[in-house]
């Protein structure tokens, strides 16, 4: 007579199902459905680290995550918080942050010659007043979003805060020493910039991107005498040029590209920073 064969977990229960991975006599309590035939929970489990490893990626290779704002969000949330900052201590912490620019040379009034090198950055979080804020914040909102999805978190906020850097940098360049330079708006210019690397990548129709492009340097170039024209340029030309490296970096070498790309970018706004330096302090 043959013998009665038992699940392995449950030794009083008979069953004729086996596990189609490691062939163990299974009952239906430990059946998990698989793509072929049933497979007991501890080859379950051990399969799980294997699909999560298999995570879907984004076309540069980064990671999709569930919400595909919230590095959007976070620099949104950011500024908001600067701005109520700001408003609450008043413009003393402006002076504290704000960037001025280094042509033509004079004494070195913005602490950037003097190695206050953060308010390259600082400053990109600095707005003006309530319509300042709302249009840079509201354009964050359209754009971000579907670069996040596309590129990834991290490679999204490279392209930001290296966009951000650029813009400081040009301008501290080259801008006037008497009037500062603050706002998010060449980051933002940078993430136009990306959005139509992008889609040009994509091969998808890049005339309304385009026209976004032109028409606000249409605006900033109408108003240089309140736009800082060199902040929105440096942060377009960074965020192109950033995007581009992510998007074209061959999958054999992606990350090595896409790395070198910013490291690249880096050097080249650091020594912007140092031309502007040196030219004061010579």
């Amino acid at each position: 007579m043959e013998q009665a064969v038992c699940c392995y977990r449950h030794q009083d229960r008979e069953t004729g199902v086996r596990c189609s991975r490691c062939e163990r006599p299974i009952c239906p309590e430990c059946m998990v459905s698989a793509s072929v035939g049933f497979q007991c929970p501890e080859c379950v489990g051990q399969a799980r680290p294997e699909r999560q490893a298999q995570r879907p990626r984004t076309m540069t290779g980064g990671a999709v995550a569930a919400n595909p704002r919230l590095i959007t969000m976070i620099l949104i949330g950011i500024n908001v918080a600067v701005f109520l900052a700001v408003q609450a201590v008043g413009d003393s912490l402006v002076q504290d942050l704000i960037l001025y620019g280094a042509w033509p040379p004079v004494d070195p009034t913005s602490g950037v010659a003097e190695g206050q090198w953060y308010r390259l950055l600082t400053a990109t979080f600095l707005h003006q007043n309530v319509m300042h804020i709302g249009f840079n914040m509201l354009s964050l909102w359209w754009i971000g979003p579907g670069l996040e999805v596309a590129l990834g978190r991290v490679r999204f906020l490279a392209v930001y805060l290296l966009s951000a850097l650029g813009g400081s940098a040009l301008s501290f360049l080259l801008a006037n020493p008497n009037a500062g330079s603050l706002g998010a708006s060449g980051a933002v210019f940078g993430l136009l910039g990306a959005t139509f690397v992008l889609m040009r990548r994509l091969r998808y129709d890049s005339r309304p991107i385009v026209a976004i492009i032109v028409l606000n340097l249409f605006f900033t170039f109408a108003q240089t005498g309140t736009i800082d024209w060199r902040a929105h340029i440096g942060g377009l030309v960074t965020g192109a040029v950033v995007a581009f490296g992510m998007v074209h970096a061959p999958r054999e070498r992606r990350a090595l590209v896409q790395w070198g790309t910013c490291v690249a970018v880096a050097v080249v706004i650091v020594a912007l920073v140092v031309v502007g330096t040196y030219r004061i302090n010579h």
